[in-house]
């Protein structure tokens, strides 16, 4: 009852200690500050009736439900190259909640220092992608004067591509961005693929660069837009039992054709999701299992006949369903190569 009581007083205590911490400039988030207040004391008054285990644990749990960050992303550009780091890296975290402040489009100093206004009111972690020298240096030097980290994410890569091909880099923001060939292929590909979406327009398969062939929902259609984001023309056409497909698939000679799969179990819950989203009823063998499995091993036998590679998308996401797809592509052209050569 003791320890009870005591346990009780200290999460009292806890509330009334959040809301006094002052905020310092070499502290990065307020969960940094709390972190900061319990590192320099770890065993509060309050916590001497419970054992060392106890006392330890119970600071840990309170780290974990307090990680919270500030991250500013500062960038010239859009800003997409800055957010995608920035998913990556935060991906590799448990427990945190990330506060993200996008900055796109700066590229002076007067912007700068608007910018540096608000992030001292809100101090975190500063990512940028700035090519201007003295826009780089004004924001670093803000930064260092407020004792926040800022990190410049594409240097290292930067830096590396410079030395291997012995060129500097031209420091034009947002060049990866311009209306270029790579823009207009990009267009141009997700033009295709839209009329070339759920078996549309078979008659020009085979102006495609990759066909997805699988049974209803297994993410032909958003794998399809992903690869096209990327500048492949990519069609997809649903395999469904007792209909035959197009013909043009069997005589497609130019694209990967690549079959997608999935697990019985779960492609019986998307289904079934699915048809409650729509308010449609589910007594049907369209989410029936064993129907289901069926479909599956006919679409498998159907890819293994014809030699098509086969994709489980069952714990796969979008992003990772197309770059093993984007995989098969690699390895097909360097196999096409490689006999262009030897012939």
């Amino acid at each position: 009852m003791l320890r009870l009581v005591a346990f009780v007083k200290g999460i009292r205590d806890i509330g009334k200690v959040i809301p006094n911490i002052p905020r310092k400039p070499e502290i990065s988030s307020p969960c940094g500050q709390f972190g900061d207040k319990l590192g320099a004391n770890p065993r509060l008054p309050w916590m001497g009736v419970l054992s060392p285990v106890r006392a330890v644990r119970f600071h840990t749990v309170i780290h974990r439900v307090m990680t919270r960050l500030h991250l500013h992303l500062v960038s010239d550009s859009t800003g997409e190259t800055l957010e995608s780091v920035a998913k990556a890296c935060l991906s590799q975290f448990e427990g945190v909640q990330a506060v993200r402040h996008f900055w796109p489009m700066i590229r002076s100093e007067r912007q700068i220092e608007r910018v540096m206004e608000e992030i001292s009111q809100r101090p975190g972690l500063v990512l940028f992608t700035l090519v201007n020298p003295m826009v780089r240096d004004r924001l670093q030097g803000r930064c260092l004067q407020l004792g926040l980290p800022a990190i410049s994410v594409l240097d290292p890569v930067l830096q590396a591509l410079s030395q291997s091909l012995g060129q500097s880099a031209r420091g034009m923001p947002g060049r990866q961005h311009l209306m270029d060939a790579a823009y207009f292929s990009r267009i141009e590909a997700m033009h295709f693929t839209m009329a070339h979406d759920d078996g549309q327009s078979a008659e020009t398969l085979d102006e495609a660069d990759i066909v997805l062939l699988g049974v209803s929902r297994t993410s032909k259609t958003p794998t399809s837009i992903y690869l096209a984001n990327r500048g492949y023309k990519t069609a997809n056409v649903p395999v469904v039992p007792q209909i035959p497909l197009p013909p043009q698939v069997f005589q497609l000679r130019r694209p990967l054709v690549v079959g997608l799969t999935t697990s019985a179990e779960r492609l019986v819950q998307i289904r079934r999701n699915r048809l409650l989203t729509l308010n449609q009823s589910t007594d049907s063998d369209y989410v029936r299992e064993d129907e289901v499995a069926a479909e599956i091993t006919h679409a498998r036998r159907l890819f293994t006949q014809h030699g098509w590679p086969v994709i489980d998308v069952t714990r796969r996401s979008i992003e990772e369903t197309a770059a093993a797809i984007l995989n098969y592509l690699a390895q097909r052209q360097e196999a096409l190569n490689g006999s262009g050569n030897g012939s």
